[in-house]
């Protein structure tokens, strides 16, 4: 969820802050005097103080103490997992003609991709100076680590994934990739051309397994299809990779990249509102952009409904999809070609948020791309939280209306469902008991401890999706939401049970732990050393209470006898969270402790979190929570109650790897002690990076609730000057030269426009700089 400025963790996140920098002001001169005293006992004393205080520091200094943790000698290497997950492609608009393909769905695969595989390369661990600054930074480790630039490469740097060389991270000198990257400044600009990651759903392979797909439209007339978004062939030449997580692993395309005209030019932005578009980036840099409109032309969003436009997708193509009603799904299953489930994007949303120009386009993207362009496979809503708890949004439309006017851009109206604290009073009524600890004083149907309620609640109100995920206003994908989504669920579907919550409890650093063999490997190393069993269905604890229904949520994979390695294999995951599932206790995470409803004559049950509440939840996971809620009155803070309901009653839980990048030059291990410095190597425990002490860490990330490169870096694609942070003393946002903006990407010797590949940034508070004025 997010942080306001003026929340708890607002002000907690600022006063972990004293650290950075810390004072620079002149520590006294140690007298050797003191150790120097005629007096024997006085040495005494004095020289035990100073063999205790050396020895701690030996004990306790990570560089000293860490064991040389050769992750890749404990395993043999092995090439990263290779997804099966249908290859987007890429459709070259200079060969499709607007006859072509009757669906428009499908074009022509580039041959440059139809063999693309990663090459296996040899990370090294750098520590040197090369890497880290000489500089006398006071202030976290990270400060002394150099700044990359390849991020800031732009399209005239293009460069075919093959021939790709990454600034970061650094490789074996023995490997070819390892060599400085070649200067790369092309003339003419590359020309995108049409991502399609959906599957080919004309094709006679689909169309023999599954139920016909058809076309859908964003007017109410069938005239205007949903349009493509573009990609380039290749990748800016230098810039870095992901340091967590990864693009194979998870069936994402790596090899292309996304410029803000290509990925939201089909939306409105580039065009004027009297062409029915945003008006948003006629100031910037736009060579080569009409490319993206050629095909559809400039779309006039003036009128469009996207609830009206979701429905008719789904009523088009409701032959394809299980309806929710357990005895009809049966019968659909045993009968024809196959159905599919149905998921909700739920966006969680407010009364007083200030839409802007880019938020549409991220909005109209998400619609188009998971609901128009897959047939009706996704919907897309928005849960509106109402903070007026006497406005009667449950008995008067007039005043639900006036709310949605004052408050939502009226395309999205008959996409919200308006809730507020005292409904989720009258929902979960009663006694919720004590509460180990609530550092945020709030209310326990306070949307900030119980974020959860009213996501149940719409779960219980529609049966017809089989997942939820949960999502914010201030994240964004730079690449094809579709392509994310699905991707993440069928990866987690392949999972294996066996290993599962261990597994999730840790980052994945593919430079430091090779393929995923190998970092499953050696997770299972880790779990046999630390003398843990590993967790395979419900826990017991002390004061459990079970459910109505009992908890056999063990698939038959998992029964006794079976190779327990393909245990849940196939199964779809309840829970898919975007960053590991640590164990809370002793975690020194804030809210750790902020548990409700249990005996307290016992110990805190066991827990897991993820941080950020972005999450995919399946409708069981959401009726367990609901059942522990109303009827056994249990919560748990919003980041924790969803996990730990699934460690308790024994559902599948993952954390999904996806691409993270870093600012600045990090060693890998240093990558590996600050985010994997928990209770025995995890994400946990003692030494995590969730202690409010540690979250500094974070904040030269793509992806945390503080980090500070993830917004530097979106508004330097969307094409606008921002402070570079390369100030003194290491650094920070906000400091330095401002780089970037129509000057800079205009200029000819320079590179041009950045193009990035898809990755999430979270958090972003603002866009155009005008928004700050």
């Amino acid at each position: 969820m997010s942080r306001k400025s003026g929340s708890f963790p607002g002000f907690m996140a600022r006063k972990s802050e004293l650290c950075l920098p810390v004072s620079t002001k002149p520590k006294p001169k140690f007298r050797v005097k003191a150790l120097l005293g005629h007096c024997l006992y006085r040495r005494v004393v004095i020289w035990t103080f100073i063999v205790i205080f050396l020895s701690s520091v030996t004990l306790f200094n990570p560089r000293v103490t860490a064991r040389s943790r050769d992750v890749l000698g404990l395993v043999h290497g092995s090439k990263l997992e290779t997804d099966d997950t249908q290859t987007p492609k890429i459709v070259d608009v200079q060969t499709q003609e607007d006859g072509d393909d009757e669906d428009g769905f499908r074009g022509v695969l580039d041959e440059s991709q139809q063999n693309y595989e990663e090459d296996d390369q040899e990370i090294v661990d750098v520590d040197d100076e090369e890497e880290v600054s000489t500089e006398n930074v006071n202030g976290p480790h990270w400060l002394r680590y150099k700044h990359l630039d390849g991020y800031y490469n732009g399209l005239r740097a293009l460069v075919p994934f093959s021939e790709y060389k990454p600034e970061y991270p650094k490789v074996s000198p023995t490997i070819r990739a390892s060599a400085p990257s070649p200067t790369v400044h092309h003339s003419e600009l590359p020309k995108p051309s049409a991502y399609v990651p959906q599957p080919a759903y004309d094709s006679e392979e689909y169309l023999k397994k599954y139920v016909p797909v058809k076309r859908c439209y964003v007017d109410e007339d069938n005239k205007v299809p949903a349009p493509d978004l573009y990609a380039y062939n290749g990748v800016p030449q230098g810039q870095p990779k992901a340091a967590i997580g990864s693009y194979d692993l998870l069936g994402i395309r790596e090899d292309v990249c996304f410029d803000r005209f290509g990925r939201y030019g089909p939306y409105g932005l580039g065009y004027d509102l009297e062409l029915g578009g945003t008006g948003e980036a006629l100031d910037t840099e736009h060579e080569g952009s009409e490319a993206v409109w050629e095909k559809s032309g400039k779309i006039n969003y003036e009128d469009v409904d996207w609830a009206s436009a979701q429905e008719r997708c789904y009523k088009t193509n409701e032959g394809r999809f299980f309806t929710g009603n357990e005895t009809r799904d049966f019968e659909l299953a045993q009968a024809g070609r196959q159905r599919m489930d149905r998921i909700a994007v739920v966006i969680r949303t407010y009364v007083g948020f200030q839409w802007t120009s880019h938020a549409l386009l991220n909005f109209r993207a998400m619609i188009s791309e998971l609901n128009l362009r897959s047939g009706g496979e996704y919907d897309v809503h928005f849960l509106l939280h109402v903070r007026d708890n006497n406005a009667p949004i449950w008995a008067d439309p007039a005043t639900v209306q006036n709310i949605l006017d004052v408050n939502v851009p009226q395309e999205f109206h008959g996409l919200c469902t308006l809730w507020s604290e005292a409904q989720m009073k009258l929902y979960y009524p009663g006694n919720f008991g004590e509460t180990f600890e609530n550092p945020s004083n709030g209310d326990i149907h306070g949307v900030y401890r119980s974020a959860h309620m009213p996501l149940q609640h719409f779960a219980m109100m529609h049966p017809e999706y089989a997942h939820f995920w949960n999502w914010e206003m201030d994240m964004r994908w730079t690449g094809s939401y579709y392509e994310f989504f699905d991707r993440l669920g069928k990866w987690g579907a392949k999972q294996s049970r066996q290993g599962m919550w261990e597994r999730a409890s840790k980052y994945y650093i593919p430079g430091l732990h090779g393929s995923w063999e190998n970092f499953t490997d050696l997770v299972e190393h880790e779990t046999q050393a630390s003398g843990k069993r590993p967790i395979l269905g419900p826990v017991v604890f002390t004061g459990k209470a079970g459910l109505e229904e009992g908890e056999i949520f063990l698939p038959a994979s998992c029964a006794s006898g079976s190779d327990m390695t393909q245990c849940g294999v196939g199964e779809d995951a309840d829970l898919i969270t975007l960053n590991p599932l640590f164990d809370a206790d002793e975690s020194g995470w804030v809210f750790a402790g902020d548990v409700t409803g249990y005996d307290k004559q016992y110990q805190k049950p066991p827990r897991r979190c993820a941080i950020v509440t972005a999450s995919r939840l399946s409708r069981r996971l959401l009726r367990v929570m609901h059942e522990e809620t109303w009827r056994l009155h249990h919560s748990m803070f919003s980041e924790m109650f969803p996990p730990s309901m699934a460690l308790h009653h024994g559902l599948k839980a993952v954390y999904a790897p996806h691409p993270v990048y870093l600012d600045r030059r990090w060693p890998q291990q240093e990558i590996e002690n600050a985010f994997n410095g928990g209770k025995d190597h995890t994400s946990g425990g003692h030494g995590s990076p969730f202690d409010l002490t540690n979250e500094h860490n974070h904040k030269g990330t793509t992806w945390y609730y503080n980090s500070e490169f993830a917004g530097l870096l979106w508004r330097r694609w969307l094409g606008y000057a921002q402070m570079d942070g390369r100030g003194d003393n290491g650094g920070r946002a906000g400091e330095g030269t401002k780089r970037g903006g129509p000057k800079e990407e205009e200029d000819p010797s320079n590179s041009g426009r950045l193009c990035l590949r898809s990755m999430l940034v979270h958090p972003i508070k603002w866009e155009n700089p005008a928004e700050q004025e």
